[in-house]
């Protein structure tokens, strides 16, 4: 089973999106999502560039040859993961959908945007309500995921309670680790019944967010 690849791309398309990466001297087919293949055409990153990718790899019995979907974080893998999860969406149709980053469509899920779902390529009415029905609740940290930045060097967080795994969670989503303590402070005040369950704690940091952005 492959779960990362690193290599160089030896060709890459948008339509279907799909990439050949050599890596070992064996030259791997792997499907990108379109918001995959987009992030990487922002970075430059091409034919004959060296490319990190997290791989959901699938295969059964009844489609024997493998699947394998790139991602260019583990948060979006996760996301993915969850996503097929519903009922009724494969690993094809979910990477075919994903034509927005996952923060966009977890944020559509948590705030039960129906329209916005349906805007997904293959996802109709009936579809866009059991991914709400399926996720909502779970995908909160997903939505809070920023597209860019890291952590400051040096600074670890230990996660031995709600409070330090939810600003963990929010370091890892690319926020600065002075950032994410406000932020998880900042709801526990307001909220303190939440302190102690770390789903509840990410569901309202991100609805204060969405409150911050109306």
């Amino acid at each position: 089973m492959i779960s990362y690849i690193t290599g160089k791309i030896r060709s890459l398309s948008r339509e279907p999106g799909r990439a050949v990466i050599i890596a070992g001297g064996v030259g791997y087919e792997i499907s990108l999502p379109a918001y995959v293949y987009q992030s990487l055409s922002n970075d430059g990153i091409g034919e004959d560039s060296n490319v990190e990718l997290e791989i959901y790899y699938h295969v059964t019995d009844r489609q024997p040859k493998p699947m394998l979907v790139g991602f260019r974080h583990p948060s979006e893998k996760q996301f993915f993961e969850q996503l097929i999860q519903v009922e009724g969406i494969g690993p094809a149709k979910a990477a075919a959908a994903l034509v927005f980053p996952v923060s966009t469509i977890a944020s559509a899920i948590e705030t039960e945007d129906l329209g916005s779902l349906q805007r997904l390529p293959g996802i109709g009415s009936r579809a866009a309500q059991k991914i709400v029905a399926t996720l909502k609740g779970k995908v909160a940290a997903t939505a809070l995921l920023q597209d860019a930045g890291t952590s400051e060097p040096g600074q670890v967080v230990t996660a031995s309670d709600a409070r330090s795994e939810a600003i963990e969670a929010l370091v890892t989503l690319g926020y600065r680790p002075t950032e994410a303590q406000d932020k998880v402070d900042d709801v526990i005040r307001r909220t303190p019944e939440v302190t102690d369950d770390l789903q509840d704690l990410m569901r309202e940091i991100f609805k204060a967010q969405v409150a911050t952005q109306e």
